[in-house]
Order: structure tokens, then sequence, then C-alpha cells
């Protein structure tokens, strides 16, 4: 079992259903939030490339890399599937230092403190539903439950500083990684500092 869905708030979501009909042997969860594995590394592509490459042009995790994070910290992941399709995901790393560096982009630090948040992307078909802020709120509220995890960070784009400021995100300044043209905003969550959660929620 993952570590996601040992946790409370972390079990799948499932819609009540009919019985199931005679000679139909099983019904995917309507709605279902899990760690990601490997195998779904070409899924997590596909809608990762959509996203950012039509924006910016590059993408945050290339197919080998999002397999290597996926192998090395799986349970630093979070996949929201709909009827056994993925529809957005996030994809983290642990680091061990104040700010991010370009190490940061390719590297796990196995005890390190602080989750680097690499991608949050949504399916083109499931946008505009609040979906995104969603899966960053059960993100959080699971590393919240992570005894090791002191922080997170991220680097966006300015246009992208208010959409994390509304999930409690701060900006730490300008980041010191650039990709190609690109400049970016570094910006933390403080998951030590919602300690409290740890002693309410069962974890």
């Amino acid at each position: 079992m993952s570590a996601l869905s040992a946790l409370p708030f972390m079990k799948p979501l499932h819609h009540v259903r009919s019985p199931v009909p005679q000679g139909r042997r099983h019904t995917l969860p309507a709605s279902e939030f899990r760690s990601l594995s490997p195998e779904d590394a070409i899924s997590v592509f596909e809608i990762e490339r959509e996203a950012f490459i039509s924006v910016s042009g590059e993408c945050p995790l290339h197919l080998d890399e999002v397999r290597h994070f996926l192998t090395l910290c799986p349970e630093l992941s979070l996949g929201w599937f709909e009827e056994g399709r993925l529809v957005a995901f996030i994809i983290g790393s642990l680091w061990d230092q104040e700010r991010l560096t370009m190490d940061a982009l390719t590297l796990h630090k196995p005890h390190g403190t602080t989750v680097h948040i690499h991608v949050l992307a949504v399916h083109r078909t499931f946008r505009q539903q609040g979906k995104g802020s969603i899966l960053m709120w059960r993100y959080l509220q699971y590393l919240c439950c992570l005894p090791y995890v002191r922080r997170a960070v991220l680097m966006c784009e300015d246009f992208l500083v208010p959409f994390y400021q509304k999930s409690g995100f701060k900006a730490t300044g300008p980041a010191e990684i650039t990709v190609g043209p690109l400049n970016f905003i570094e910006m933390f969550y403080p998951v030590r500092g919602h300690a409290f959660m740890r002693r309410n929620s069962g974890c």
C-alpha cells in the first residue's frame, strides 16, 4: 500500500454506484488520488508536453527525467485519475539546500527536508475546473503528514505567482535558475509551520 492511500484524506473518492450488472466483473473508481509509478510516465509526459510546450516552449521534465523521479521517489508524486485516466499530476523530489540550483532540476536528495515541486499539470480537457488547486491542496496536506518534510519549494513564471499564492506559497524572490530565455520566481510553502495538521489528521 502506498503512503498516499494509507492517509485518511488521501483515500480515493468513490461515487455511489448501482450494483454491478451481471457479466460485468468490475468498475474503475470514478475519482482516485494515488502516487504515480514509472508505468505512468508516458501519460504524465504527454500531459506535461501539451501543457508547457505551447506556453513556454520548454517542459519542466523530459520523459527520462519523469521516469527517474517516479523510480527514486514515487511517494512524492500525486496523480488524479478519473475512470482510470490520468487527468492531473504533481511530481516532487527532496532537496537539501535553502535555494534551488540547477542540480535541483535533476537530483533527488534522500536526506533532504525540502520537497521541490517540479511540475503540476492538468490535462487540457479538464482545465478551468479548479483541479490544479484541488490537487495542490491534497498534495500539501499529504506533505504535512511526512515528519521529515519542513517546507515545499517551486519556481514558476510571473503570471503563475497568484495561482500559487492562493495555495499558501510565498515568493522568495527571483530564482537562480534560468532555462533559455525564461526567468522564474522561487516560492516556498512552510510545511513545518502547519505541524498542527499532523496532530489533527490521524497521521
